[in-house]
């Protein structure tokens, strides 16, 4: 994780994953709205509510606060790089 820009509205970064993925019984709950794009690389992301997204390089995705979501799989025969930025809205 590499903060690109960070103020009390908004925090960009730089996320380099390497086949990791988050615990299954380990949820993200955030306070604030969260779009990501993939620039390099395959992820997978799973919902609470069971729906999965897979993305591609190229492919965002807006998430809203407190909704429940976690890495399922990222390439392990690749780095999948991202671009996250979290906001208030």
């Amino acid at each position: 994780f590499t903060t690109l820009v960070q103020n009390r509205n908004i925090h960009i970064e730089r996320i380099v994953s390497n086949g990791q993925s988050a615990p299954d019984q380990g949820w993200f709950d955030q306070d604030h709205d969260e779009w990501v794009v993939v620039l390099r690389g395959k992820a997978r992301l799973a919902f609470e509510d069971g729906r999965e997204v897979s993305l591609n390089a190229g492919d965002c995705l807006e998430i809203a606060a407190h909704v429940r979501h976690r890495v399922k799989w990222t390439d392990p025969d690749q780095e999948t790089v991202w671009l996250a930025v979290h906001y208030l809205s």
